[in-house]
């Protein structure tokens, strides 16, 4: 008997003929939670229609661990581009719940496209719109998150309608569900989907019945905490929900005012295997509710610093610029001198304390003039990891605020190394051990050198770690070095008698260039994954320390300009006001 596919709403346009032929053969199924449709790099064999239930689709990503593409919904087709183009898959598909699916052999496919033009004619529709659509599509957005609490003591009714209001004050509407919805029938809770732009579903482990439902039927899991409380183990249920077998899952550590720190924020994110940690605090509570609810909505924003030596300054400005314009920054990364910069974001430094750590540390004395006789490195690095060890102390990523990521280049395997946890002030070490100049860190057996070396400008990372705006500030030029410096060069004590010890040497500059002029190409794939960026016009040298005002005021400029010329559509994506009439 012939599957009846009235609910598929791009066939509604198609003439009877076609949809009586594609209902004769398709094939009905069920995929089970959890379980793979098809695999990146498989040959496409058919066509799929998603009948009820979801899907989640993951690429290999740029963070070391799959990134996830989009959610595929009930009415949605899976599988088509590939079958069309005759390439192997571009992404894994896995049922995020259970999930009914139709299937249409790749050989039914192919003589029913050709046999019935306005079959072929919605599926290009369709498939164009997607590709014309500058924003990723209602459908492939988280839009189910389960709310699971850890403690009794913890008010999901309070949390959920603080993250309810915050939704509202984006024009967003949400539902929120609790245990009274336990009962209800998947059908019911698919119209409170379609009728709502987010469900919460609030469920405490103490009731696992319920607790199991909502994980089940989740986009995505907030797994909420207290800071004052130490993970149980095991945290999760033995046969986790599918989001967090795929690692579909964040910790919201909640702060009590006046309440001593029992656990490490790193030992939540570890015990419940998450991908990312943010922090609810009672002082800071309508902001960090207000960054929930953007990150829950897809409408964060993700700000992204390069490297690029003493260059790096005019991040600091412009950093400012964009802070008084009324730009939020929910997530934050960087590369080299980047990342420096970005951890104090992520810090929450106000801009006069990272000006003022900024000038003590790089400025009021050169980090980098701890000469040694070269066998790994021309500087022995001390001085650097004494700064480090004096600003950032044993902060731990998980600590930060904000989210934040910075990058490493692994020597060892030639690729980009992603540091998301541990000590704070190791992953910068890494991150700015510009090879030849700096000793490289050695970090279970793998040889990290300075970020830039691979990826100067990691806006690619930044689009993986969420799902809202990039604005990347890039200060990389081709132009790096002074031709008269290496004309008829002094030996080093010659150099050293005209300029002193605290001045380095051209090698300094040389070898920072040298480390980085391969990424041009990766230069200009991280700015194309930028929505906003601002290129900063200076002069200094990389190794111009002393240059500080010039390169900040380059960068303060850089982004005011960038700012005054953008469209109301970019201001409401990075929630600026809009100007006056």
């Amino acid at each position: 008997m012939p599957l009846n596919l009235s609910f598929l709403p791009f066939l509604n346009r198609v003439e009877k003929t076609a949809l009586d032929a594609v209902e004769h053969e398709v094939e009905w199924f069920c995929l089970p939670a959890g379980q793979m449709l098809f695999r990146e790099g498989d040959d496409a064999d058919a066509f799929y229609l998603v009948r009820s239930g979801a899907l989640a689709a993951f690429r290999n990503g740029a963070l070391g661990r799959p990134d996830l593409i989009g959610y595929i919904r009930a009415g949605e087709p899976v599988g088509e581009m590939s079958l069309l183009d005759e390439t192997p898959h571009s992404a894994s598909v896995y049922a995020l719940r259970d999930s009914e699916l139709v299937r249409l052999p790749k050989a039914s496919f192919e003589r029913l496209t050709r046999k019935h033009a306005s079959l072929m004619r919605e599926l290009a529709r369709m498939m164009l719109a997607r590709l014309r659509s500058s924003d990723r599509s209602t459908g492939s957005e988280p839009k189910v998150f389960a709310m699971v609490s850890t403690s009794p003591t913890i008010d999901l009714d309070y949390r959920a309608n603080e993250l309810r209001d915050a939704l509202k004050r984006l024009g967003l509407s949400c539902y929120i569900g609790d245990e009274a919805c336990s009962e209800w029938s998947g059908q019911k809770l698919d119209a409170i989907e379609a009728e709502h732009d987010i469900v919460l579903l609030t469920a405490r482990l103490a009731n696992p019945s319920w607790a199991r439902r909502a994980m089940g039927r989740a986009d995505r899991m907030w797994v909420f905490a207290r800071a004052d409380a130490r993970p149980s183990s095991p945290l999760l249920p033995d046969d986790p929900s599918p989001a967090a077998k795929l690692k579909l899952l964040d910790v919201v550590l909640l702060h009590l005012g006046g309440i001593r720190q029992a656990a490490r924020p790193q030992e939540w994110i570890e015990a419940a295997e998450a991908a990312r940690i943010f922090h609810w605090r009672q002082d800071h509570a309508r902001a960090d509710a207000d960054r929930l609810a953007r990150t829950i909505a897809g409408k964060s924003v993700g700000l992204i610093v390069s490297g690029g030596g003493a260059r790096a300054y005019a991040h600091i400005g412009a950093i400012r610029a964009l802070r008084e314009a009324g730009m939020p920054i929910d997530f934050v990364g960087g590369a080299s001198m980047g990342a420096i910069i970005a951890a104090g974001i992520g810090l929450e430094w106000s801009d006069d304390e990272l000006e003022a750590r900024v000038r003590e540390a790089f400025v009021d004395s050169h980090p980098l003039d701890d000469w040694a006789l070269p066998v790994v490195s021309l500087v022995k690095g001390e001085k650097v990891d004494e700064r480090l060890k004096h600003h950032f102390g044993d902060v731990e990523i998980a600590d930060l605020k904000r989210p934040f990521f910075c990058l490493s280049s692994n020597l060892a395997n030639g690729r980009p190394y992603v540091h998301r946890d541990g000590r704070l002030r190791d992953a910068l070490r890494a991150s700015i051990a510009i090879p030849g100049l700096l000793p490289p860190v050695v970090h279970n057996g793998q040889i990290l050198v300075d970020g830039a070396v691979f990826t100067n400008f990691p806006a690619q990372q930044m689009r993986a770690f969420h799902r809202g705006a990039v604005v990347g500030v890039d200060v990389t030029r081709a132009q790096g070095l002074n031709p008269a410096d290496f004309i008829d060069p002094p030996g080093f004590l010659c150099w050293v008698k005209d300029n002193g010890l605290k001045s380095p040497p051209p090698i300094a500059s040389l070898l920072m260039r040298a480390a980085t002029v391969g990424v041009a190409d990766h230069r200009d794939i991280g700015r194309s994954a930028a929505d906003l960026l601002i290129l900063p016009e200076t002069r200094v040298d990389m190794r111009d320390w002393e240059r500080y005002d010039e390169s900040v005021e380059a960068g303060y400029e850089a982004a005011q300009g960038m700012l005054t010329g953008i469209s109301e559509t970019m201001r409401r994506k990075l929630h600026l006001p809009l100007p006056m009439m």
